[in-house]
């Protein structure tokens, strides 16, 4: 029995499980008889392993040796002994190393025995989960009891016990390094194969007021106790019975089979980000009640999705307390309400929200601090507790991507402690879904430091970051296509870094116009930048015809912009709702610094629209640079309801701003040829103010770690000179690593060669006024006129001539017809200049010699004027 329980242990160390039952095969009736047993035993050896003295090891490591070389140790362990032969082999004398060789077995009795292996693998591992929850059930009580939070460094294994050690923790594909939060002995079970492409199912489980206003145009005129602004205050303020029964009408319509259908057959998506809260899978709050028979709706989500090849990525949306303060996360932190303040106007209901936004997931930020002083450990086993429960739901399903474990947690997040958090989450899914994979937000920190080494080793698991321009400065549309392109120096240097990459969330906007992007009735300070478009609110996609009607809808057109109101501007008004910039068709001098449409009215005159243009060429960058570059993108969203193109995945696609079909297209493939050969140049802005140029400068400076006392007492017109060049250098260095051209508006893009490709087809003027021409060209276009002018004189003539008696009499009449005035081609029937209905004109013998007469008074007159 010592020696049988060496042998185990030794397969423990070196192997895995379903090579100990390999190994077992002398003893299968004993295996299979007592399955309980054998776990017990198994669990106990390997939780006692790290008391036995480095001496047990190694004799246990020789006994196996020996026993292997004897052929005591059947065929069907060969694959992993040869593996602890070599191993051993190395350190023992050479009359050791020499043996009989193992006896072979026919291909069918060792599939035979494969598959009873497998079965009785099977057997062993349910009775192993099952004691392995009973294990974690008995330390979460005592920690209950003693007041403990368990620590954040430990890990859970394949067999359920916490360790720190540097040995590691073996894996299914992989061992698992807890000190060091790294891997070996990776498998590369499960590669990446196939590139990410695909949209987010926004606002469906997880509610987000500007997507879905639908549901929220209820709690418009409201006050503190009455009007919700995220999912938290939705289900408070509704209660569960009647927040459920809208909720289930809603999730009955925002997602449908069809709209699956259409985005995997019509666009060839295939990928969905599902954001999900975690209060769908342990329960808190007053979501209690409220969301109810969410997972059913998800599980029809995956039957859909498999029907349609679709994979889903399970995005952890929102958390408790949340993890930025932002709607998305299920609850907007920190808003104060401060109607009562105000004593004019009279009834004016007011709150504030982002000058004092917060996040508590990890625990309470301290202001003061800058800093999280104390971490909140029962927030995180409470989302590790998500985390089981999601992998126990859907271990078994084929159409799961992986798993996001939290979105977008806040820049001030402790990243140590994130990083702690996304390990333990890493573990568990890998305990019991080796295959899915691991997507980790980089809490808007995409730094190469940060994440150089982490879980390096460790397979199937990704660094998602989230790039989005809609709350860049105004700027020209080279500026946007720069910037767009930029991202793939700094997408490649992490995928080299870290691993891979992909851009979970991205859109086409490029301004903050979209009505309540910032919130419920609020805004940004300072946002919008510039004035938006107005279009009437479209029809709810809601009717409340599933299951009684919608409260709000359809929305009043009768009221001007209504409160509750926040710290900034956005809200419909008259039945208008704010909605994206046109681009604008420019004067070839504004393309490249964007004056006209920064100057332009948010819709563009007839004939002067390029958005059409502008979108298409944008999208094409940013698909070159995310899914050429990365291992694919989600794009944010699928669908809005309102008419926001920049941000709905099959409107874009639909106005062919998006391709419908495969990347792999020139337009595409290129699309950022001249932005990574680097033909611009950033160019200073001659109006801008003193002080701000100041500013840009020495912050180039500063990054440089170059001299800047000479700012201190500089001239305007040296500062002017110097300016441009520094400027423009510091871009050109740092433009691959995410710089841009803007500086605080003082700066701006412009091309060093000609402008020649199909980008800029939607200048305002005509091609030969932006392209040098033949001198050829210049004279035919100079003649043109006249020569028109021309042709429709002599047509006007001959017209008159055929059509106008008097017109022809009196032309007939003249002196330099006189020979001809009765010709055919002025009275023939066919005649060019007349018609055989025409009178012919009687000449008059005495009528020259009249004139003469008066020719010679006349001058006679001149002559003599007296007489």
């Amino acid at each position: 029995n010592i020696n049988i329980f060496l042998i185990f242990y030794f397969c423990l160390r070196n192997i895995s499980l379903s090579s100990i039952l390999i190994c077992s095969v002398p003893f299968p009736l004993w295996i299979t008889t007592y399955p309980h047993l054998l776990t017990r035993c198994y669990l106990r050896i390997h939780i006692m392993r790290a008391h036995l003295s480095v001496a047990y090891r190694v004799a246990s490591s020789i006994l196996f040796f020996l026993f292997y070389r004897a052929g005591a140790v059947p065929k069907t362990c060969h694959p992993h002994a040869e593996n602890i032969v070599r191993a051993t082999g190395r350190h023992l004398p050479a009359k050791f190393s020499s043996g009989p060789a193992a006896p072979e077995i026919s291909p069918a009795d060792a599939a035979r025995r494969h598959q009873d292996v497998i079965a009785v693998e099977a057997q062993v591992e349910r009775h192993g989960r099952h004691l392995r929850r009973l294990e974690r059930k008995a330390r979460r009580r005592l920690q209950a009891e003693n007041g403990t939070a368990p620590a954040l460094s430990a890990s859970v294994s394949d067999d359920g016990d916490d360790t720190t050690d540097d040995v590691g923790t073996p894996f299914s594909f992989f061992v698992a390094h807890n000190s060091t939060m790294t891997c070996t002995e990776d498998a590369h079970a499960f590669p990446f194969m196939e590139k990410i492409k695909g949209v987010n199912l926004g606002s469906w489980m997880v509610l987000e007021p500007w997507i879905t206003p639908g549901l929220f145009y209820q709690f418009i005129g409201g006050h503190e106790k009455n009007t919700a602004q995220d999912m938290w205050t939705f289900c408070e303020v509704l209660g569960p019975e009647e927040g459920n029964r809208q909720l289930r009408n809603h999730w009955a319509t925002w997602v449908t089979e069809e709209i699956i259908r259409s985005l995997s057959e019509d666009m060839g998506i295939n990928s969905v980000r599902l954001p999900v809260g975690d209060w769908m899978y342990v329960p808190y709050g007053p979501y209690q009640g409220c969301t109810d028979g969410a997972l059913e709706f998800v599980d029809r989500l995956l039957e859909w999705c498999e029907k349609y090849s679709i994979s889903v990525l399970l995005d952890v949306h929102a958390q408790k307390g949340s993890q930025n303060g932002f709607d998305n996360s299920g609850q907007a932190m920190e808003v104060r309400w401060t109607s009562k303040i105000n004593a004019y106007p009279a009834g004016l209901v007011t709150f504030e929200h982002w000058n004092q936004r917060t996040a508590s997931w990890l625990g309470k930020f301290s202001r003061e601090l800058f800093a999280v002083p104390e971490v909140d450990h029962g927030n995180i086993a409470h989302s590790l507790k998500v985390i089981e429960e999601i992998v126990r739901l859907y271990r078994y399903s084929s159409v799961i991507y992986g798993v996001e474990p939290v979105n977008e947690p806040w820049e001030w997040s402790p990243m140590e402690v994130l990083k702690s958090f996304y390990w333990e989450g890493y573990l568990i899914v890998k305990r019991d879904a080796p295959k899915w994979k691991f997507v980790m937000h980089d809490s808007f920190r995409f730094d190469v430091n940060i994440w150089k080494g982490f879980m390096d080793g460790c397979p199937e698991r990704v660094l998602d970051t989230h790039i989005y321009q809609a709350w860049l400065s105004p700027a020209s549309r080279i500026s946007f296509y720069n910037n767009a392109c930029s991202w793939k120096e700094p997408i490649n240097e992490m995928e080299k870094a870290f691993g891979p990459v992909f851009v979970g969330e991205w859109s086409l906007a490029t301004d903050n116009c979209a009505m309540w992007l910032n919130g419920f009735n609020d805004n940004l300070s300072g946002f919008p930048m510039l004035p938006c478009k107005y279009m009437p609110c479209r029809a709810s996609y809601i009717k409340g015809n599933v299951n009684g009607t919608q409260p709000g809808v359809p929305l009043s057109k009768n009221q001007p912009l209504p409160g509750p109101y926040g710290t900034g501007v956005s809200g419909p008004s008259w039945g208008m709702c704010p909605t994206g910039r046109d681009w604008l068709k420019e004067h070839s001098a504004n393309v490249q610094n964007g004056t006209d449409w920064i100057l332009a009215p948010p819709a563009a005159p007839n004939g002067r629209d390029a958005s059409n243009e502008v979108m298409t060429n944008l999208a094409r960058k940013k698909i070159n640079t995310f899914f050429g570059i990365g291992h694919g993108f989600y794009f944010w969203n699928f669908r809005t309801e309102l008419e926001e193109p920049h941000w709905d995945y099959m409107e874009a696609v639909r106005r062919g701003w998006i391709p419908a079909g495969t990347f792999n297209t020139p337009k595409v493939t290129t699309a950022c040829r001249r932005e990574d050969e680097g033909s611009f140049t950033c160019q200073l802005n001659r109006y801008a103010e003193t002080e701000t140029i100041k500013g840009a400068v020495s912050y180039c400076l500063s990054v440089e770690k170059e001299d800047q006392e000479w700012l201190g007492n500089v001239s305007d017109s040296t500062l002017r000179k110097k300016a441009p060049d520094i400027i423009n250098m510091f871009w050109k260095k740092h433009r691959l690593n995410g710089a841009t051209c803007d500086f605080g508006g003082i700066a701006y893009l412009v091309e060093d060669k000609e402008i020649s490709d199909d980008e800029f087809d939607d200048s305002y003027e005509t091609e030969y006024e932006n392209r040098e021409r033949n001198p050829a060209f210049y004279l035919f276009y100079s003649f043109m006129p006249f020569l028109l002018g021309l042709i429709i004189a002599t047509l006007g003539f001959i017209l008159f001539m055929k059509t106008n008696k008097r017109f022809n009499v009196k032309v007939r009449s003249m002196s330099i017809f006189k020979k001809a005035r009765n010709h055919s081609v002025f009275t023939g029937r066919n005649s060019l200049l007349g018609a055989s209905y025409m009178p012919k004109l009687i000449e008059d013998p005495d009528a020259e010699e009249d004139a003469r007469e008066e020719e010679r008074l006349l001058l006679l007159k001149v002559v003599f004027p007296e007489n």
